[in-house]
C-alpha cells in the first residue's frame, strides 16, 4: 500500500467512475483500475462494487476511504511543516493575539508584514491570553502576541513595545476639566469600569487602581473594550483605554474625553512569544522586528486630534 493508491481510492470515491477518477488523477483508466485491484488484493477485501452503470464503494471501502482522507491530510500537514522549516517566509504562520490588542494593532502592522514577507500566509487567532498560551503549548499556534509578564518557562518572550494607557471619561466628568496631565493620585477614590475576568487588561487596570487608590465600579463588567468605551459615552463611568484603541482608524466616540497621564504613564508591555524548542525561532525573530519598528508616534497618546462619531 502506498499514498498513491490512497489518492486513487479517494478519486474513485468522489467521481464513482473509473474514467473520470483516472482523468482527475492524471493516469490512464487501466492504470487506476489495476492499482485499485492490487489494493483490494493486498487488503483481502473488496473496496469497490462494480455495477453496469456506476461504481460504488463497499461499506469497507467507504470506511477505508474516510481514513485515507485523514491520512493524506496529515501527510500534507507534514509537508507544510517541512516547507515552513526550509523557507518559513513562504509558509503559513499561526499567530495568536488577545482581543484588547488585535483590532487596534493589526491595521497598523498587517500592511508592513505583507510588504516585508509577501509570500507568508498569516492565520490569526484571537483568544484570551490563557487560551493563547495553551494553544502554544499544544503546538496549535506558532507564536503569540501577549502582554508581559508571562510566567511560562517553555516560552521565549521577545519584547516588542510599551503601550501607555489614557483615561476615558464623559465630557462633563470633573476630571475632563483637568488642565494638566493626570497623576495617579488624581484617580484616588474613583471607581473604574473594568473588563470581565480572563482579560489581561483587567489585571493591568486593577494594578493601576491599586497604585492610585481607586477601585472597580461594581455591578458591571464589560466583555470587550468597545463596550467599555460605550459605557463611558453613556455616562456610566470612567475607564482606562490603551493608546492604540484611540488611534485611527478607530474614531473617537462622542462624549468620551481622553486624558493623558503625566510622567511615566501606566502602560502595558507587549511581547511576541514562541516555544523555546521552535524550529522557526530565527524567522520569528525577524517577524518580531517588524513590530519593534512600528512608528513611535503610534504609542504616543493623541487626545485631541481624532474625528468624532456618535455613540450608539
Amino acid at each position: 500500500m502506498n499514498l498513491r493508491d490512497l489518492h486513487y481510492l479517494l478519486a474513485l470515491a468522489e467521481h464513482r467512475h473509473f474514467g473520470r477518477a483516472a482523468e482527475a488523477s492524471f493516469v490512464s483508466q487501466p492504470t487506476l483500475s489495476t492499482q485499485i485491484k492490487k489494493l483490494e488484493e493486498e487488503l483481502g477485501v473488496a473496496l469497490v462494487e462494480r455495477t453496469p452503470r456506476k461504481i460504488l464503494l463497499t461499506e469497507t471501502g467507504r470506511e477505508i476511504a474516510r481514513r485515507a482522507r485523514a491520512v493524506l491530510a496529515e501527510v500534507e500537514e507534514i509537508k507544510a511543516i517541512a516547507q515552513r522549516t526550509r523557507d518559513p517566509e513562504a509558509g503559513t504562520l499561526r499567530l495568536g493575539i488577545f482581543p484588547t490588542l488585535g483590532p487596534y494593532l493589526l491595521p497598523h502592522v498587517i500592511p508592513l508584514l505583507r510588504e516585508r514577507f509577501p509570500r507568508l500566509e498569516l492565520l490569526l487567532t484571537e483568544e484570551k491570553t490563557e487560551h493563547v498560551i495553551h494553544m502554544l503549548r499544544e503546538g496549535a499556534l506558532d507564536a503569540g502576541i501577549l502582554a508581559l509578564p508571562l510566567h511560562e518557562d517553555s516560552l521565549h518572550s521577545e519584547f516588542l513595545f510599551e503601550e501607555p494607557f489614557v483615561l476615558a471619561v464623559p465630557d462633563h466628568h470633573p476630571l475632563a476639566g483637568h488642565k494638566n496631565r493626570l497623576k495617579l493620585h488624581d484617580l484616588a477614590n474613583e471607581k473604574l469600569l473594568l473588563l470581565e475576568d480572563g482579560h489581561c487588561l483587567r489585571d493591568q487596570a486593577l494594578e493601576v487602581c491599586q497604585l492610585a487608590g481607586a477601585g472597580e465600579k461594581t455591578g458591571f463588567r464589560a466583555t470587550s473594550l468597545e463596550t467599555l468605551r460605550q459605557m463611558v459615552a453613556a455616562n456610566v463611568g470612567i475607564t482606562l483605554l490603551p493608546t492604540l484603541a484611540t488611534k485611527p482608524p478607530m474614531a473617537r466616540t462622542d462624549n468620551v474625553h481622553l486624558i493623558e497621564f503625566a510622567g511615566h504613564p501606566p502602560s502595558r508591555r507587549i511581547a511576541m512569544v514562541w516555544r523555546k524548542s521552535s524550529s522557526m525561532a530565527g524567522f520569528l525573530q525577524r517577524l518580531a522586528g517588524v513590530f519593534q519598528n512600528l512608528p513611535p508616534e503610534l504609542f504616543k497618546p493623541d487626545v485631541g486630534a481624532q474625528p468624532r462619531v456618535q455613540a450608539d
